[in-house]
Formats: C-alpha cells, structure tokens, sequence
C-alpha cells in the first residue's frame, strides 16, 4: 500500500474505531432510553411483588419506566430470546435453571441464554408437622420414619418445587423413606397437612409461619444453611443430625445472555440500592423472604452449585414436569 492510500484509509479506520467504542461506551450511557419489561411469574406470587417493588424503584431511581409482564412458565424463554440490550429482564426462582432436568423440551440454555444480574432475595423452607405427630425434632423424625419404613408420608407442590426437592434431598441424605403425596400446589399441600391428612411438609416459610404462630402446626427446622431470623428459634435441618444440608429458595434477576457487562452492572447497582432501603426489607421480609443483592457473579456461582446439586437429584430420582 502507498503512503497516499495509508493517509486515506487511517483517518477512515480511526474513525470506525472511535465509533465502536463510542457505542460499546454509549449503550451504557444511554441506557435504558426506553421502558424496561421485567417477566416474571404470575400476578400474586413471590417473584411478582419482587418484580413490581424493585419496578417502583427503578423507575424512581432511573427516570424510565420498568414494566412487570406477568407470563409464568414462559418469561425464562421470553428473556432468553430477547435482544441482550438490558430492555427485557426475568425475576424468577430455581424453575428457571432447573428447566432442563424437569421437562424434555426446553427452549433455552439458563447458562448460555441468560445474563444473571443479582440475587434479590433468600429464603428457607420449614420442615412442619402437624401437632398430632409424635415427633419434636429432625432426630426424632429421621429415626420414627427408619423404625416404620414408608408410613411416613410428606405434601409437596408440583414436581420440581422447593417443597419437593428439600423433601426428596432429605430423603437422600438421611437414608429414609418419606412417601410423597403430590397436591397442585402449595396452598392445597398445605391444607393437606393442616387437616392432618399428611405427616410432614418441607413448607416454604411464608406459608408456615402464621400457621406454627398459631399453633396449628409445629416447626422443627430451617433448611437453610444458618438459621433464620423468619424463624427465631429453629435450628437449621444440618446443625440437627444431617450434616451438609442445605435446599434454599431464592429469587434472581437475569437478563439476555450477552447482555453488556457496563448494562449489568448498571441494574445491579440500582437494585442492590434498592434492596437496602428499610422499607423494602421491612416489606419483603413480612412476605416471607430475606433481601440479598449479590454481585452478578455471586448469582451466577449459586444458580451452578444449585444445577450441580439439585440436578444431579433430579436425574437420579426421575423427577419429571412435563
């Protein structure tokens, strides 16, 4: 090339150079310049008052509207398909990334396909009996299900649940048999469990505490890894007999995979403030869930060890959800 055509095409390069970086610095800059969707599952659920308080906040904090889309099973799929340009986010809990080991055909990759964001919230199940079992303490209940193989009996939800996998990894960890009696739901598990038509239930925390409050059942133990400050006084499944216990329900925000890091971050931080303020603690810990706000990175170590762990059990029990 002649020294005449380097002088004509260096001032072209250099400016293409000049305005890829301009760009790649520009979508965080700009962003959002329009509404953000939030999908999330449906109207009344955990992850939708998440979804609509860090909404409010947001909309605050940014000067753009964030919308929640209530679309259930499919607002994984929804985001995971969408443009990686931060406009489309999820809020959902572990059927997000437990997807691939419950059903045959999943239209997304929740590790390739989905850009994790933050962990907004925590929270463990409660292992519940009804007052009328004899039974005061995860030792207690470990050793009357060996002394009677298969008469003991737990509700859980639909396959797949947090009631359910917390039930089946004790099962597995503890060597005992627990027959499952499935309901649609928690609700109608729990009502199961109230009328004493079932033993036990690996409830999750919202639902269990006005009822252990009341009396009508009785709590034995978290199933997080430390105790609860839902549930003052209960000692952890692990720090009661079962060492290396843990099945805990949480709620993250991802976007599309390929999401710029600069777009990412900018949502972490706005929602970790979010999580910090006094009266959204005080508000989400009423229903039932402890606030987080992880860094990016942080989520996405959970959701592996999660995948590793509870998929590993999934496949070995043949649960399915299709």
């Amino acid at each position: 090339m002649t020294l005449i055509h380097l002088r004509l095409v260096l001032p072209i390069v250099s400016a293409l150079v000049a305005g890829a970086a301009a760009g790649a610095g520009g979508a965080a800059r700009g962003y959002p310049e329009k509404p953000v969707r939030i999908v999330t599952s449906e109207p009344g659920s955990g992850n939708d008052l998440t979804s609509r308080m860090l909404a409010h906040e947001l909309t605050t904090s940014v000067g753009q509207n964030f919308i929640v889309d209530n679309r259930g099973i499919l607002a994984g799929e929804i985001v995971a398909k969408s443009l990686p340009d931060g406009y489309n986010l999820v809020c959902y809990g572990s059927p997000l990334w437990l997807a691939p080991f419950l059903r045959s055909s999943v239209a997304y990759d929740p590790v390739r396909n989905l850009t994790p964001v933050i962990l907004a919230t925590t929270s463990p199940n409660i292992v519940v009996v009804h007052p009328a079992v004899p039974v005061k303490s995860i030792s207690e209940l470990v050793a009357a299900a060996k002394a009677r193989p298969g008469e003991f009996n737990y509700a859980s939800g639909s396959a797949g649940s947090s009631s359910h996998l917390a039930a089946e990894l004790f099962k597995s960890l503890a060597q005992v048999e627990l027959v499952r009696v499935a309901y649609r739901g928690t609700g109608p598990a729990l009502n199961a469990l109230l009328a004493a038509q079932v033993h036990v239930m690996f409830s999750i925390a919202a639902s269990a505490i006005p009822f252990m409050q009341s009396g009508k059942l009785r709590g034995l133990a978290v199933t997080s890894a430390r105790r609860s400050a839902l549930a003052p006084g209960l000692p952890t499944v692990a720090e009661s007999g079962l060492p290396g216990y843990e099945a805990t329900s949480i709620q993250g925000f991802f976007a599309a995979g390929g999401t710029p890091p600069a777009v990412v971050n900018l949502l972490n931080n706005e929602m970790k403030r979010a999580l910090q303020k006094p009266e959204i603690k005080a508000r989400l810990f009423n229903s039932g869930v402890e606030t987080v706000g992880s860094t990016p990175e942080e989520l996405g170590v959970t959701v592996k060890a999660e995948m590793d762990k509870l998929g590993k059990l999934i496949v070995e029990k043949g649960i399915r959800n299709d």
